[in-house]
């Protein structure tokens, strides 16, 4: 297969608005040991790329500038020591960065093949999602069947996984929305109940749902003032999962309580760990959460799908709000 020496990114002028992103020539990246190279297909696009759009979110050292942290191709070259692939198959990956273009590379153990029955553009969107859900509710939050989880914002891409993830694990899912529109939408996926945050309080409500017990696990994206509610709603040996912050960082906590109720609170962020980490929780997705995609049980949602020439209009609908589930960029 005949590569290229220059390809088309989608790159940044300067931190800003979605205005800022142009198409740009670059030289084709080259594999280095144990890495691939991979014809993109497809892109995801996700929340952490318009945050270094906005220069908040800066590439981890020697990733990529350009944008995109995950993908689907076709291999087209491997680097030294590479054993998993050849050139021809289909993959998906994890990238640190560097999605949004024609060719990028990975490493290795971050790639995996495509479920079966699943296209191009709908694997695309599995990685970063699949990957930060993975290794937060099962591996950190240790949830458990016939435990219950709560999902916070229950149709992002993040929202849209966890609770297709919950409910085939077993789980009891509730999820919180912001329109009535969208907590629907988390009650055909599989949620028992969806409260609508901006019509009712959470904690009252779902502390009715469970007849005052509270949630084992809770999967938060907010921060801010959301961190005391999700402590009171806690049931005893309960366990908050913090990954995202979008209402702020500093919090207060009575570790009295903590301790009473012995509760675990923790988080993680997913693009700074080291290859091996990665790839540890790619061998538990192919092993636990592939059959699951490949049966039908587990699907991507995808809300809409642009050019990559149109990543712009993608990154105004993720930063809208308006979309239910993941939007693709198409390569």
């Amino acid at each position: 297969m005949e590569i290229p020496e220059s390809m088309k990114v989608m790159g940044i002028r300067e931190p800003g608005g979605p205005e800022v992103m142009q198409f740009e020539s670059r030289p084709v990246p080259q594999p280095g040991p144990a890495e691939i190279l991979i014809r993109v297909q497809a892109a995801g696009v996700n929340r952490p790329d318009v945050m270094q759009r906005l220069g908040r979110y800066p590439p981890p050292p020697g990733a990529s500038d350009v944008l995109g942290l995950e993908i689907a191709g076709t291999v087209v070259k491997c680097g030294s020591g590479v054993t998993r692939w050849v050139p021809g198959e289909s993959v998906c990956a994890l990238l640190a960065g560097g999605g949004y273009a024609e060719y990028a590379v990975a490493p290795e153990p971050q790639c995996l093949p495509l479920p079966e029955g699943i296209t191009a553009r709908e694997a695309a969107v599995l990685p970063e999602t699949f990957f930060t859900v993975w290794t937060n509710v099962f591996d950190r939050g240790k949830l458990e069947k016939g435990e219950t989880l709560l999902v916070h914002g229950g149709t992002s891409g993040i929202g849209t996984t966890a609770i297709q993830l919950g409910v085939a694990w077993g789980a009891t899912v509730y999820t919180t929305a912001g329109t009535n529109e969208k907590c629907e939408a988390c009650l055909r996926l599989g949620a028992t109940h969806a409260v609508n945050y901006r019509a009712d309080d959470f904690g009252e409500v779902l502390r009715r749902e469970t007849a005052g017990r509270g949630i084992d696990v809770i999967l938060d994206i907010v921060g801010g003032d959301y961190f005391p509610k999700n402590i009171a709603l806690l049931a005893l040996e309960g366990r908050l999962v913090q990954i995202a912050l979008l209402r702020g960082t500093t919090v207060s906590l009575d570790l009295g309580d903590a301790m009473r109720r012995r509760l675990t609170i923790t988080g993680s962020t997913l693009r700074p760990r080291s290859v091996a980490e990665k790839g540890a929780i790619a061998e538990s997705l192919l092993t636990h959460v592939w059959p699951l995609i490949a049966t039908g049980r587990v699907r991507p949602v995808i809300h809409a799908a642009f050019p990559l020439s149109e990543a712009s209009a993608a990154h105004r609908l993720m930063e809208s709000g308006e979309h239910i589930g993941k939007i693709v960029l198409d390569v």
